[in-house]
């Protein structure tokens, strides 16, 4: 009997956007083909065993909001949780998780295995079968057709892969892993163009060898804050992690081995992350220094190997050795595995749309490193925005897009699609211009709506968030109608050092003041005190929800004012209605650009770099507007 291969929705590559895509198709009902390479690096953590962090953990708890894995995987496998940016606004905290790197693959591969709709293929792609410009399966390395409605390529750093260690290069998509050497050019011929992009990682390191004692220990943080809303328990036995420095003799022996180094002899010539350079770039780009921070990171609860944040490298392996044992807690270092660089191709993202489909070729849709990012974070909202549309797509109904008010996803998208990439692509804060919208505590508030809308919600999910939004909703009413006269708040507010109350106001009204909180507030407020004791779902995390929309109303109602007057031009739609090479009302450069992004609202076009103002009131009155 012959197999059938014929499938909805197939998804090339089983990292964390092939991960993410695979089970979003498959949750809502497309009979979906995940191929891998290897299954027993699926949801691999190729570098730092760690998600989230700045604006990536936001990524996270929106991904976990529309009903993705991330968030909940994450939790099962965390050894150390922190929240970072504390000293700061609650726009700026960004979850961060420590992960037992082995815990994770086996969760989110045990979870797509129980999927339904959802099958795993071991093979390798080696070409995309497309007819009339529209994708109809692909072929792998054995010579099995695979036909499909749509494809979605999540083949990571991969495609034609080539690793570097000093002068040694190795073809491969990560260590003694097989690099996709032809599907590349499969791509490329229908007319997608692509360039090579670098990324490196940094020695593993056996713990047996490290002087732990003599290092700064790293503590986590043991409060109610997770990465998911359906309240994932943490299993795994919480561990800290170390913190030592480089110093001038480590790098008198990385400076002497520089020559040799790919990055600085010619051998490669792409460009790498720019927030995460190698330990040689940070000696050539900050020579002045005489010490730069590394952390030690433990990989899992059952290993003996860690991780060296801050010590990326591609330097000879023994260039590498050598300077780490001038660091005095690394003086009997022994190594599991060396540092190296590894080059991939990736495609220009400016072909795409907000779905991630192509623009060349329909029922092609790219989510990941293939797209020019880097990190686990980004690729995984890549990959469950790409899942969902393909399934959009099939069914005929609308697509699905997330403005830039709406998601730091959203703003991901609409960064790749509409300026591009010349270097790795990483999310900040500093990237979103709604931040004060876009934080961490209200991502379930945000976008929830849309997994049940899509049926990637399951009804636990559904009873939480429900409950969640009508508690939230009722302890800021009770807050905005609550009186406080000043003889029954003015001792406390003394207390705490609080200007004095001359009359009454409402409980609102002082919680809007840095220095008091609701809990504290509602010990003195019967009314308040009774509407949090009802609080029964997520309590302390609906409670600091509440908190934040309240201290920060101001912030957020001018926010959202800035962002309703740019969804003015959003509601504009302007793909198709103009042949820009024919405007000669618009700058040479308006029109070239304008040509070759093709952008679908007046908005998208504005924020194309190089187009001026003027071109957008061209553009406007072109519209009728």
């Amino acid at each position: 009997m012959t197999p059938d291969f014929s499938y909805d929705v197939l998804v090339i590559g089983a990292g964390h956007a092939g991960c993410e895509a695979a089970y979003a198709a498959a949750t809502m009902g497309a009979n979906t083909c995940l191929i891998t390479i290897d299954m027993n690096k699926i949801a691999q953590m190729s570098c730092n065993p760690a998600i989230g962090g700045i604006a990536k953990g936001q990524i996270v708890r929106e991904i976990d909001a529309l009903g993705g894995l991330m968030g909940e995987i994450t939790d099962l496998a965390t050894i150390q949780f922190r929240i970072l940016n504390r000293s700061k606004g609650p726009a700026m905290w960004s979850p961060r998780a420590q992960c037992d790197r082995m815990q994770y693959s086996l969760a989110m591969r045990e979870r797509l295995e129980q999927t339904p709709n959802l099958h795993i293929w071991q093979d390798e792609v080696t070409e995309l079968l497309v007819e009339h410009e529209r994708v109809v399966g692909v072929r792998t390395i054995w010579d099995i057709v695979f036909q499909a409605k749509a494809v979605i390529i999540t083949a990571g750093t991969f495609l034609n892969g080539l690793m570097h260690i000093g002068r040694k290069m190795v073809e491969g998509g990560r260590c003694a892993e097989p690099a996709a050497k032809f599907l590349t050019d499969s791509i490329a011929k229908n007319g997608i163009s692509y360039a090579r992009m670098k990324t490196g990682t940094p020695v593993r390191i056996d713990a047996r060898s490290v002087h732990l004692d003599e290092m700064e220990i790293e503590p986590g943080e043991m409060d109610f804050h997770r990465f998911s809303y359906i309240g994932t328990e943490r299993k795994l036995k919480q561990m800290v992690c170390w913190t030592c420095y480089t110093n001038p003799e480590v790098h008198a022996v990385l400076e002497k081995a520089l020559p040799d180094s790919p990055l600085y002899n010619g051998q490669i010539d792409s460009i790498g992350p720019r927030y995460c350079p190698s330990i040689e770039t940070k000696l050539v780009t900050f020579p002045d220094r005489e010490q730069h921070p590394l952390f030690l990171e433990p990989e899992g609860t059952s290993t003996n190997e860690l991780y060296l944040n801050g010590f990326s490298s591609s330097l000879p392996l023994h260039a590498q050795l050598e300077a780490l044992r001038k660091i005095p807690c690394f003086r009997d270092v022994a190594l599991f595995r060396p540092g190296y660089a590894i080059e991939y191709d990736f495609f220009d993202p400016t072909q795409l749309k907000h779905t991630l489909e192509s623009k060349v070729i329909n029922g092609l849709f790219l989510a990941g490193q293939v797209n020019g990012t880097t990190g686990y974070e980004e690729a995984a909202g890549q990959g469950l925005v790409a899942g969902i549309n393909a399934v959009l797509l099939l069914s005929g109904r609308p697509a699905f897009t997330l403005r830039r008010d709406e998601a730091y996803i959203g703003v991901l998208i609409d960064d790749l699609v509409t300026k591009g990439v010349d270097e790795p692509y990483r999310m900040f804060t500093s990237r979103a211009e709604y931040r004060i919208l876009l934080r961490q505590d209200n991502a379930d508030i945000r976008l929830t709506p849309y997994a049940i809308q899509f049926g990637l919600a399951s009804s636990e999910r559904i009873h939480r968030f429900e409950s969640k939004k009508a508690q939230l909703e009722n302890i800021i009413t009770t807050a905005q109608y609550t009186s406080i006269k000043p003889d029954n708040i003015n001792t406390y507010l003394e207390e705490i050092g609080s200007t004095l109350l001359r009359r009454g106001c409402k409980a609102y009204d002082l919680v809007t003041r840095p220095e008091i909180t609701l809990s504290e507030l509602a010990k003195h407020t019967p009314a308040l005190s009774k509407t949090l004791d009802a609080v029964s779902s997520d309590r302390e995390e609906t409670i600091e929800a509440a908190e934040i929309e309240i201290k920060y109303s101001g912030y957020i109602a001018r926010e959202r004012q800035l962002a309703d007057k740019i969804q003015r031009l959003e509601n504009i739609k302007i793909r198709g209605v103009f042949d820009y090479s024919t405007l000669h009302q618009l700058s040479t450069e308006a029109r070239q650009k304008l040509s070759k992004i093709d952008p679908e609202t007046l908005a998208q076009a504005s924020r194309i770099p190089g187009i001026s103002p003027s071109d957008i009131s061209v553009l406007l009155l072109l519209s009728g507007r």
